[in-house]
């Protein structure tokens, strides 16, 4: 026993006491968790209600003081339900600060734990409050699927007074689809339920948001009365965002009556509001937030464990239990140590041979390596080198084709000309194949129009198709977004080799082009295609090497239709690149059908967050310019104006294009702001014909227009910059100090 306590460490009976404690540790918590309960459960939803109250009074540091409390117990507890409710409603303050992405995160969150609880009416609730998150982002197709659930389980659980406000929320999601009619019978639909139930702050965002509506379909009499009635409950409940949202709505409707100071003085009493609110201190409860709520079940467990240590630390006197466990730790140890000897011998000798046979695999690794770039660098040369003639060859037979041959001598030039052409095809495809085969071919990530590249590639393979009596048949799904992100050159020549090859083994028959959407997962559609025809067919025993380089389905097709027998083996290394595989169905004589599945992204216009770049302007730089405010808009150019002036910068306005181009000649201005739709020529014109006489001067366009596919049209008729409206003043100064820099330099 001496012996074990001299060489044996007290870590061994450290651990034993250690499991020993937590069985007694964990019985002795399940007994006080029963007493507990109750005053843990009134004291979260206590938290959690308050929390929801100050949510909607625009009161985010309290509401984010009660829901830290709140996560605390609920995690500290470990209550999979109040840990759900607290995400519920810390979703909810994350869309209140703007921050949609980590509201996303902490209502899925929510939803997982709900959906494995079965706890549906709680479940309904996050469906709502989801729907109102993923509207805000754009995402209107998970919005209507999430609200719609939620009208399930409303239904199937008689929860009656949530109907209401789901039905408000999906009116939001149609206006924001640009359906105000639909958007006013939702709201239509929800306001007896939230009138029965006093859900003033439901009230009061539906009479806002119909009012919206109403100005949209040209109504603005019957919005300045449902306007009203929403801004009489945001003051006598202190719902200050439901006031701010009201001015703001009076702006538009007084505007759109072409009453422009009073629509002016709305907008300011609007802008007031949302300063005293957020502008101050949006971003420090914001930073508070992520402090403040870094919060997990880690760090609960590791304070726990550090309460379990104490404890363990004081009843380490168990010693008959700790030597009897001990000295059969002492045995396993020792077995555990003579096998590791025998299994480090066993490994050693393993250990030898797999370092022969690497060596052996590294020098066969190194010598194919070296064949396989001899064989490309091979036929690069080579075909390069016969490209060259070629090309001399097929473009000079054009030329005698076209002086008028003898009748013979066309003959032998048409022979000539159709050989050329199909040496020079065969090279392309080797080319082709021995790039992909290299791994030299890499796609590119840009955004284009899928049903119109398809439309294009149609239109080359038209003769073709119409040479061989063949109708084109192309059905599209409308439901695939028009712009994606991938690689469209690369698309076009899978189709352009499976459709050509269609069109040369039909005759007189048809070939169908489908496109069908699959799946949409998060910003990634998933699109199936399929070419078929019903031309001569591949047998099965075929099937299996069509794919292989320079293969055909027999000699007799080779004979009758000619072509290298590359076009399906590079159609299947691009689809490999693409992470696709192709799919072949074929019956000799009825035709063959090709399918492959493609996954691209879908394309949003992210805007660039200028509120860091803002923050490094040297406004002295700005002092003193002169800047021409070219806008037909009354209103737009007070703004503009006064926005300018703040930053001491001169002013002067141009109420359209041609008054802006004599004030250009006659006067010396450091900066044009530009709109683009003005009475008499556009903003581009009138850019174009200052150019003519002032090439240096900076021209920034300061448009509505949408800019997705206009960009190039800008830059080409001498813009400088853009700044789309609405636009944020960090952007705006940002853009001007960028341009007044460039021209100081200069």
């Amino acid at each position: 026993m001496t012996y074990f306590r001299g060489k044996m460490p007290t870590q061994i009976r450290y651990c034993i006491v250690r499991l020993l404690l937590i069985c007694c540790f964990y019985a002795s918590s399940q007994t006080n968790e029963i007493d507990e309960n109750t005053q843990i459960k009134d004291s979260i939803e206590s938290f959690l209600l308050k929390a929801s109250s100050s949510i909607n009074k625009a009161k985010l540091e309290p509401a984010l003081l009660n829901i830290t409390k709140a996560k605390e117990i609920a995690l500290q507890q470990q209550n999979r339900t109040y840990i759900a409710r607290t995400n519920m409603v810390l979703a909810k303050l994350y869309r209140e600060l703007g921050d949609l992405h980590q509201a996303e995160e902490e209502i899925l969150d929510a939803i997982d734990i709900q959906t494995e609880d079965g706890d549906e009416m709680m479940l309904a609730h996050s469906y709502m409050t989801y729907g109102s998150i993923a509207t805000k982002l754009g995402k209107f197709e998970k919005s209507n699927e999430v609200l719609s659930s939620a009208l399930d389980l409303v239904e199937k659980n008689d929860l009656k007074g949530l109907d209401g406000p789901i039905k408000v929320n999906l009116g939001i999601l149609e206006l924001a689809q640009g359906r105000p009619e639909q958007a006013i019978k939702q709201f239509n639909s929800g306001l007896p339920t939230i009138d029965s139930f006093n859900m003033y702050y439901f009230k009061a965002k539906l009479y806002t948001k119909k009012a919206r509506a109403q100005l949209e379909l040209g109504e603005p009499e019957e919005a300045l009365k449902t306007n009203e009635l929403a801004l009489q409950i945001g003051k006598d409940k202190s719902y200050t965002e439901i006031q701010s949202e009201c001015y703001e709505l009076y702006s538009e409707i007084y505007e759109s009556k072409e009453d422009f100071p009073t629509s002016l003085s709305y907008l300011k009493t609007h802008q007031k509001i949302k300063d005293s609110l957020f502008n101050t201190n949006k971003e420090i409860i914001a930073q508070e937030a992520g402090a403040k709520l870094n919060l997990n079940e880690n760090n609960v467990l590791i304070e726990e464990l550090t309460e379990e240590n104490i404890q363990q630390q004081k009843s380490l006197k168990l010693g008959r239990l700790t030597t009897i466990l001990s000295i059969a730790l002492i045995t396993i140890l020792s077995l555990l140590t003579l096998s590791l000897y025998k299994n480090n011998n066993l490994r050693a000798k393993a250990n030898e041979l797999l370092q022969n046979k690497n060596t052996e695999l590294i020098l066969a690794k190194e010598n194919a390596e070296r064949a396989s770039e001899a064989k490309v660098q091979f036929l690069s040369t080579i075909t390069h080198e016969l490209r060259t003639p070629l090309y001399a060859v097929t473009g000079l037979t054009h030329l005698l084709l076209e002086e008028s041959p003898t009748p013979n001598q066309k003959e032998h030039l048409n022979s000539l000309k159709f050989s050329g052409e199909y040496l020079l095809s065969l090279i392309n495809n080797i080319l082709d194949l021995n790039k992909l085969e290299a791994n030299k071919v890499e796609l590119e990530h840009t955004s284009f129009n899928l049903k119109k590249r398809i439309n294009d590639v149609l239109i080359a393979l038209g003769k073709s198709a119409k040479d061989r009596n063949n109708k084109l048949h192309y059905e599209f799904d409308d439901s695939i977004p028009a712009k994606l992100k991938g690689d469209p050159l690369k698309v076009s020549q899978v189709l352009i080799n499976l459709i050509g090859n269609s069109i040369k083994f039909t005759q007189n028959g048809d070939i169908w082009i489908k496109v069908k959407k699959i799946n949409t997962l998060d910003n990634k559609v998933f699109l199936n295609f399929q070419i078929e025809d019903n031309g001569v067919g591949i047998s099965e025993k075929k099937q299996q090497s069509i794919f292989e380089n320079f293969t055909q389905g027999s000699v007799q097709i080779n004979r009758k239709f000619g072509g290298t027998g590359l076009g399906l083996s590079i159609v299947k290394n691009l689809l490999a690149l693409m992470d696709s595989e192709i799919r072949l169905e074929s019956e000799l004589g009825k035709g063959s059908k090709f399918i492959f599945d493609l996954k691209f992204e879908i394309f949003e216009d992210k805007s660039t967050d200028y509120t860091e770049a803002a923050k490094k302007i040297d406004y002295n730089v700005l002092v003193d310019k002169y800047i021409l405010i070219v806008e037909d808009n009354k209103i737009n150019q007070l703004i503009t104006r006064k926005i300018l002036e703040k930053s001491k910068i001169k002013c002067d306005v141009a109420d359209n294009g041609d008054i802006a181009i004599n004030k250009v000649r006659e006067n010396t201005y450091d900066l044009i702001l530009m709109d683009i739709h003005m009475p008499g020529i556009s903003g581009i014109e009138a850019t174009k014909q200052i150019r003519e006489f002032n090439t240096e001067i900076p021209v920034i366009a300061l448009t509505a227009v949408t800019l997705d596919d206009n960009l190039d049209e800008f830059y080409d008729n001498g813009f400088n910059d853009i700044i789309p409206k609405p636009y944020k003043t960090e952007e705006f100064f940002t853009k001007l100090h960028k341009a007044l820099s460039k021209e100081q330099t200069a």
